[in-house]
């Protein structure tokens, strides 16, 4: 099978080709396993966060990808609630050792065995891959395979971040960012509340005229001050100006919510410039998000039927994974980006 594998870890922007296209064997389920011929894959920007030595160290070399449109080919012996010929979506959630506490009350994403798809084990930027088959997902028939794609990470991320923001119908949110999880936040907020205003804050004025286009009441950049104060704010960037920005927009009671796997260094100066009165008086709180549980992914996923929910994407060849990761890089983003493998 073909395959984009990356093999050492390196700066994307000195390196625009830190995958290479090998040819590999297909792999073999067992047990709990199901192989999946691999249709779609979305490109997160988690994937730059583990190409650049950000996330946990991936094990080497590894098979990226984490966004996993795929229709079932083969099944171990012991799987019994998947069946092949089904297509199924594969997240950020590969495994974890479902017996601990956390495992138990559904939060097996804070498992300290947790297993994350295209970094502790081979992921989609391939034609096959192997999964346990309970962290595989039925796909609505609505979806095109590629438009399905981002639903499994950008779409469950935010799913759980936007849970995790407290938010009622009524109240103020706000987005920082406006990529492929952004993007759909907005969605799930005009459907499930309706009366709640977006605010988006983003560094690229494309980004902001999308997020108008989508619905958003007011877009401005990522220092503006927001025309009113947020209960809620959700961050999506790899950056840490945006949260000390984005803490002095939130009403008293607010809570920022960091949708990230990690913050990158180059800006952490900013940290510095944090002032109890101005960032965090008046009972204001900071929640990370940390991966997603299987919950997170089945639920996002009846909620997008529901919506009838159409990410937006471009779409690239397998073998054009370095430049859709290139483009994420630079920031040239509108919606999400998926490869098409099949």
């Amino acid at each position: 099978m073909k395959a984009m594998v990356l093999s050492e870890l390196c700066d994307i922007r000195n390196n625009p080709n830190p995958l290479l296209l090998e040819h590999l064997p297909v792999p073999e389920p067992v047990m709990n396993d199901v192989l999946l011929e691999v249709l779609a894959c979305g490109v997160c920007h988690t994937e730059l966060d583990e190409i650049e030595g950000r996330t946990a160290p991936p094990i080497l070399p590894v098979i990226p990808g984490h966004e996993v449109i795929g229709r079932i080919v083969k099944i171990g012996e012991d799987v019994k609630t998947r069946q092949v010929g089904e297509r199924v979506g594969v997240g950020w959630f590969y495994s974890s050792c479902g017996s601990c506490r956390y495992c138990l009350e559904g939060n097996e994403n804070l498992c300290s065995e947790f297993k994350a798809t295209g970094r502790d084990a081979n992921g989609g930027y391939a034609e096959f891959m192997k999964v346990p088959g309970g962290s595989a997902f039925p796909i609505p028939d609505y979806l095109s395979d590629t438009r399905a794609a981002p639903l499994l990470c950008a779409g469950a991320i935010g799913y759980r971040s936007l849970r995790l923001s407290g938010i009622e119908n009524g109240d103020s949110i706000g987005l920082t960012g406006f990529g492929g999880s952004a993007h759909l936040v907005l969605k799930m907020v005009r459907f499930r509340y309706p009366d709640t205003e977006v605010f988006v804050f983003a560094r690229n004025p494309g980004e902001r005229e999308f997020a108008r286009e989508l619905g958003a009441v007011w877009a401005g950049d990522t220092a503006s001050e927001s025309p009113v104060r947020l209960r809620s704010i959700i961050d999506t960037t790899p950056a840490w100006k945006p949260v000390i920005e984005a803490l002095k927009n939130l009403a008293p009671e607010g809570r920022l919510v960091i949708n990230a796997i990690r913050k990158e260094d180059v800006d952490k100066e900013y940290l510095l410039r944090i002032s109890y009165p101005l960032h965090l008086w008046m009972e204001k709180e900071i929640k990370s998000v940390a991966n997603v549980s299987r919950q997170d992914i089945a639920g996002f996923l009846d909620l997008a039927d529901e919506m009838r929910i159409q990410p937006e994407i471009e779409e690239y060849l397998l073998e054009d994974a370095n430049l859709a990761l290139s483009e994420l890089r630079a920031g040239n983003v509108r919606g999400a980006k998926v490869l098409r493998i099949k």
